[in-house]
């Protein structure tokens, strides 16, 4: 398989930047995985505060209620579609970037 393809599979299937790295350009691959690793990260935090106010909701009430637990989530929707394109735009960069980025020249570090 030619290492453009396994670069942009990497990055992909693995996490973006991983690609990068296997094609030897380890700083770009580091912002890349950095980056995409932050994206997470926060993306997990307010799902899980969206999570615990519905919870709260069903807690308070006694039962579910669809209109309560739409309400709930209707604060957090706007930030984690955000986010999520966010990470879904850095994510193919990243594939792109393995897969048409040139080789295993270091082109990205200063002094090489």
């Amino acid at each position: 398989m030619k290492e453009n393809i396994k670069a942009a599979l990497l990055s992909a299937l693995v996490l973006p930047g991983v690609g990068q790295f296997y094609r030897g350009r380890t700083v770009k691959g580091g912002v890349l995985v950095v980056l995409v690793s932050i994206v997470l990260l926060i993306f997990v935090v307010l799902a899980v505060r969206a999570v615990q106010d519905v919870l709260h909701v069903v807690r308070i009430t006694g039962r579910i209620e669809d209109v309560a637990v739409v309400d709930s989530l209707r604060g957090h929707l706007p930030s984690l579609l955000w986010l999520g394109g966010i990470l879904f735009c850095v994510w193919i960069y990243g594939v792109v970037d393995a897969f048409l980025g040139s080789g295993s020249a270091n082109k990205d570090e200063p002094g090489k």
